[in-house]
Formats: C-alpha cells, sequence, structure tokens
C-alpha cells in the first residue's frame, strides 16, 4: 500500500526552522520525503511525504510535535490563510490504497494528535463527519484569529480534542481526498483587488470552474509585490490547467494587465503537464508512448 501525504505547516520565512522540522519528520518516520517547497511571502511550507499507513501516521505525530516546539501562531504573519502551525495534513491514495484507506489512516491520526498534544482536529473532504466540514476554506473560515468563536459554535465542535484553540498552535485539519494541483498564477500587477475578481470569477464555489479553489493575494517576489491568483486545482482531468490559464489571462485583459508567470507548488501528475503541452503546442495525434521517459520505462 503506498499513499502520499501534503501536510502544510505554518512557516516559509525561517529556512533553518523549516529544515529542523523536516529533520525531525525523517528521524522519527520511514516515510519518503518527496519534496518540501517553502514561500516566504506566504509563510508557508508543504511537504510531500509517500510511504505506507503506519510511516505516514508516525510522520504526521513527529510533525505535529516539531512544530507545536517551534511555531507560535500569535507572532505569525503571512499572506496564506492558516488556523493551525500545521494548518492542513490530506492523505491521498496512490499504489494499492483506496480513499477508504486513506479515510481510516486520516481519523486515527486525528485521534492520535489530540490525545497526544491536546489540540483541536477537524476532519475534511472524505474523512469528514458531517458535510458542512467537507470543504476545507469552510473549516479555515475565521482563520486563528477567530478560531476561539468559531469553537463556540456546537456544529463546530471538533472532531477530536478539546473545545478550544490550542494557545500558540491553533487547530489542524486532516482528511483524506484524491490528489489535486496546488497551481499559483502571477499578475503584472500589485493590484490584489484584480487577483480576487479574477479568483472570484473562476472558482467553483462563486460560479466558476467546478474543481478549482481560488483567492487573490499580494505575494513577494524578489522584493517585488505582486498580485497572485492562488488555486487548488482539485480534478486537472475535468479541469485543466491550460483552460484555466487563459480564462486568467483573458480575465485579467479586462484589467488591462497580464499573466507574469505561473508555478506549481509541491508535485504534480505529468499527465497534467502533457495535456497542457499538447493543447499549447496545438499536437495532432500525439499519444502518450511518445514521450520518451514514458517509453523507456515501459520497455
Amino acid at each position: 500500500m503506498l499513499i502520499e501525504c501534503v501536510p502544510n505547516f505554518s512557516e516559509g520565512a525561517r529556512p533553518d526552522i523549516v529544515e529542523a522540522i523536516v529533520a525531525k519528520v525523517r528521524a522519527e518516520s520511514s516515510a519518503r520525503v518527496l519534496d518540501l517547497q517553502s514561500d516566504a511571502s506566504h509563510n508557508r511550507s508543504v511537504l510531500t511525504l509517500a510511504g505506507d499507513a503506519d510511516s505516514l501516521f508516525n510522520a504526521t505525530l513527529a510533525l505535529v510535535g516539531a512544530c507545536l516546539a517551534v511555531i507560535d501562531l500569535r507572532t505569525h504573519r503571512g499572506e496564506h490563510p492558516r488556523m493551525g502551525a500545521v494548518d492542513v495534513v490530506p492523505f491521498i491514495p496512490l499504489e494499492g490504497a483506496t480513499i477508504k484507506d486513506c479515510v481510516a489512516l486520516a481519523r486515527r491520526t486525528g485521534e492520535a494528535i489530540a490525545k497526544a498534544h491536546n489540540v483541536p482536529v477537524f476532519l475534511y473532504e472524505e474523512a469528514a463527519s458531517a458535510p458542512h466540514r467537507k470543504g476545507l476554506e469552510d473549516i479555515r473560515r475565521g482563520q486563528f484569529e477567530g478560531l476561539e468563536a468559531k469553537l463556540k459554535d456546537p456544529q463546530w465542535k471538533p472532531d477530536f480534542g478539546p473545545a478550544e484553540p490550542h494557545p500558540s498552535f491553533g487547530a489542524v485539519v486532516v482528511g483524506a481526498r484524491m490528489p489535486l494541483i496546488a497551481f499559483n498564477v502571477n499578475l503584472n500587477t500589485d493590484d490584489v483587488e484584480i487577483a480576487k475578481k479574477i479568483a472570484k470569477g473562476i472558482r467553483h464555489s462563486t460560479g466558476g470552474y467546478r474543481f478549482v479553489k481560488a483567492m487573490g493575494l499580494i505575494v513577494d517576489i524578489n522584493g517585488r509585490k505582486v498580485a497572485q491568483v492562488s488555486m487548488n486545482m482539485t480534478d486537472f482531468t475535468k479541469t485543466p490547467l491550460f483552460r484555466v490559464t487563459e480564462t486568467i489571462r483573458n480575465e485579467a485583459a479586462r484589467y488591462g494587465v497580464a499573466i507574469a508567470g505561473s508555478e506549481i507548488v509541491g508535485l504534480v501528475p505529468v499527465q497534467a503537464l502533457i495535456d497542457s503541452a499538447e493543447h499549447y503546442l496545438q499536437l495532432t495525434g500525439f499519444s502518450n508512448a511518445q514521450v520518451l521517459e514514458t517509453r523507456l520505462r515501459s520497455e
């Protein structure tokens, strides 16, 4: 059984702290570290792990303990919304694993986090305990600063742990989902309102593409403030990267701005890139068997 885990934690501005956190995960788990990406403007890091259920369980417990020791959300500042020092922990089925396996792992891990660290834990997506808790954006709404008031509402009682935030850590969201792509598009403007309007137009919750979650924010790129449309693409086979990119390009032109660049955070299925190459190169009759690396692996 092979499962992917992509925890997001609320530190991206202090490389030494990020390295110490990841070192703790490596030391206490046999899970394989596939990727690590940190963003100082977001003040957030995305760690990609893979392994069996037990190795990922141990990795997550180690990550929470390490972050609890060095991250204090009372002084944390960053552009990305967050409610916890470890903000979200999704488990994703790969080889020999099902979404049910990941749901079971999410529940086991969430309960263990609450017991070990006295931290409130919410379950989301396929592991959610109620329909209104399925969306990460709904659980996170209000962020760390609004968490104390939110937990007083009976409908937002945590699935595990105390009904009050940890003073420095906040709360953590653990769940199971299918693969997604974290995709950001930068605009050649520092007007964040343009990015917010574009995000509103493309995200599903406000009438856009079914498999897109999006928000507009400001990021710092090489000392320059840039408006960014930050997205989670939850099913690239139904809403491909190129379609969203072209929609952003057209919407940006309405406001007299253009796309300045884009980025993928973490890992991406190769098919998503092949689909975009096929679109932009206007390839006809193209087959994945023509990809050199694919052919080599199949021989």
